[in-house]
């Protein structure tokens, strides 16, 4: 038995999603720029999925643009959001993805803008008298702060930051691949000019992502080519992505507060369990906080291990798929940006724990055991009878 523990990085196809995409691989399969039959029902297809996802984040149709995923979209709405606002300051925060941060960071080193990081403490919160202190300036500000961390779980006050950046008439952009699915976006009440989805995150398709643009901002596209995506964006539409994208996103919404509390059960008692078994436990930022992270993610510190074992190797020689952090950063040498942000004390290992709807507690309990091997046992009440207490 294989066990899937790292939905941060991706999650498993819904299968409901993929029969709602498998017509357009061997039926429906016309390029929507087409004007005969077979591209009229592709282009149909498009409007439909986009007017679902419209309709979902309470946005119109025209705020939604299809891109190859989160990366594009984020990049999209960083660079269009800077130059056509002729911004010079930038201001986000440590914890941001490489998405946002190395996108930002070229635009620093080409001369076009200067980067403010937020302030934070210790678990990671950000700053949000430094935000307006920095916006108070009066120079005109683009902010990207995302919604949930997808290292380390944290939430980010979105709603307190869409005011901020309206009170000092800031542009806002939120990097939401890891939360979106998880939480409902009214985009009118949240004063966000940007919004970033990626299908795979949520049990869709990967390679097919959206951008929410408020239509007040101006794009600059990307790709350059042909007319698609409202002259917004080059390149024959990802047909069966788009459809899977919408499903997926759907299904979500609509099973949300059923999934959410398995998550947090899930989560929960991976915390219980840890404590239990294993001595000098903790847990990353905000974390081991089921109001201020994600349900679906928990970063667990851990002191070195018996005999110097790899806890990622030896976990995956043991059917468990875990990571260390990010899947972008699973081959660099610098390591996790995030936990180098936050402090993370050195000579301690990092195990990210994330989850989805098809987890089971099973599953949980089998990840604590074999982990607790690499330590010393530490015996305490039954886990049954303090949870139900």
């Amino acid at each position: 038995m294989r066990i899937y523990l790292d939905n941060a990085a991706t999650t498993p196809l819904n299968r409901e999603v993929f029969l709602a995409m498998e017509p357009y691989f061997f039926e429906n399969f016309g390029n929507p720029s087409s004007s005969h039959h077979h591209g009229r029902g592709a282009k149909v297809a498009i409007a439909q999925a986009r007017g679902i996802i419209a309709d979902l984040l309470n946005a119109s149709p025209d705020n939604i643009v299809f891109t190859s995923g989160g990366s594009e979209a984020d990049n999209t709405a960083i660079i269009s959001g800077i130059r056509s606002n002729e911004i010079k300051l930038a201001i986000t925060s440590a914890f941001e993805h490489h998405a946002v941060l190395h996108t930002l960071q070229a635009l620093e080193k080409k001369g076009e803008i200067r980067i403010a990081y937020l302030q934070h403490d210790a678990q990671g919160n950000l700053s949000l008298s430094h935000l307006e202190q920095l916006l108070s300036k009066n120079e005109k500000a683009f902010v990207s702060v995302m919604h949930g961390n997808n290292e380390i779980g944290n939430l980010n006050d979105l709603g307190e930051i869409g005011l901020l950046c309206e009170r000092y008439d800031a542009v806002f952009h939120s990097d939401t691949v890891q939360s979106m699915g998880q939480y409902r976006y009214d985009t009118p009440k949240l004063n966000a000019d940007f919004l970033v989805g990626s299908a795979h995150k949520f049990h869709g398709p990967k390679g097919v992502g959206f951008l929410y643009r408020n239509t007040r901002q101006t794009l600059y596209p990307l790709i350059n080519g042909g007319s698609q995506e409202q002259k917004q964006r080059a390149g024959t539409e990802n047909v069966t992505g788009i459809v899977g994208l919408a499903k997926a996103l759907e299904l979500s919404y609509r099973n949300r507060e059923t999934c959410q509390q398995h998550l947090i059960r899930l989560k929960e008692r991976l915390i219980f369990k840890l404590r239990d078994r294993i001595t000098d436990v903790a847990f990353n930022g905000n974390s081991a906080n089921t109001e201020l992270s994600l349900n679906s993610v928990l970063s667990v510190s851990l002191p070195d291990p018996n005999n110097g074992i790899d806890l990622l190797s030896y976990l995956d020689q043991h059917q468990i798929s875990v990571s260390g952090g990010s899947a972008c950063n699973s081959r660099s040498a610098a390591g996790s940006h995030v936990l180098s942000a936050l402090g993370t004390p050195f000579g301690r290992s990092t195990v990210r724990f994330s989850f989805s709807r098809y987890n089971t507690e099973d599953e949980i309990d089998y990840a604590v055991e074999k982990l607790a091997r690499c330590y010393t046992k530490v015996t305490t009440p039954d886990y049954e009878a303090a949870y139900s207490s």
